[in-house]
């Protein structure tokens, strides 16, 4: 269908998307799943990063906020507007450093998130998104930007953040130890990571 569609220049729909339509509509007791080919069961995903915003005062400014969901390790990068092209650009910034232990990132289902195909490419990674209204699936991050909420709380207009800001806020979250990481610091479990690779 979606051959059909490209030849004939039609508007299509990303697989993503149709995907999970079809799993709301079955979680909502519907029977657009039967007309699937292969009727596999769903397994969960699970990402090795996690992708979120915080959304300043004014709800145009944001923090992308990425999370490598084992050892807590956070990456902070401000947009002045939450578009999609703002956000691919920031996030694909934020990790091309790390780019070799990048396998998946998972974000929510926001229109922020549309460019996920050139973040996928340019990474060379596997881009999942959560269910609606699943924010378990993203629970590390979750947790993480109840963390930085402490740094930019939520009635906080984000204009004046600098990049001093972040950068500390950053710091002070790689250095805290966590007691799911047998308080050792993000620090430590992510640059062993980086290091057995």
């Amino acid at each position: 269908m979606s051959g059909y569609l490209k030849v004939n220049k039609l508007p299509g729909v990303s697989h993503e998307s149709l995907y999970q339509y079809l799993y709301a509509d079955k979680r909502a007791g519907g029977t657009l799943h039967t007309a699937l080919r292969y009727q596999k069961a769903r397994r969960k995903r699970y990402g090795d990063w996690e992708g979120d915003l915080v959304i300043g005062a004014s709800q145009q400014q944001a923090l992308v906020t990425l999370n490598e969901r084992k050892s807590r390790y956070t990456l902070i990068g401000k947009v002045d507007r939450k578009t999609a092209q703002a956000v691919s650009d920031t996030m694909i910034s934020l990790l091309r450093h790390f780019a070799d232990c990048v396998h998946t990132l998972t974000t929510d289902n926001g229109k922020e998130f549309a460019q996920h195909e050139r973040i996928a490419t340019s990474l060379d990674t596997r881009f999942f998104f959560a269910h609606p209204c699943c924010s378990w699936e993203r629970g590390a991050n979750e947790n993480m930007n109840g963390l930085i909420r402490q740094f930019f709380p939520k009635k906080m207009a984000f204009d004046n953040i600098s990049f001093r800001d972040i950068v500390l806020a950053m710091r002070s979250l790689y250095h805290r130890p966590r007691k799911c990481l047998n308080f050792k610091t993000p620090h430590e479990v992510f640059m062993k990571q980086l290091h057995s690779q």
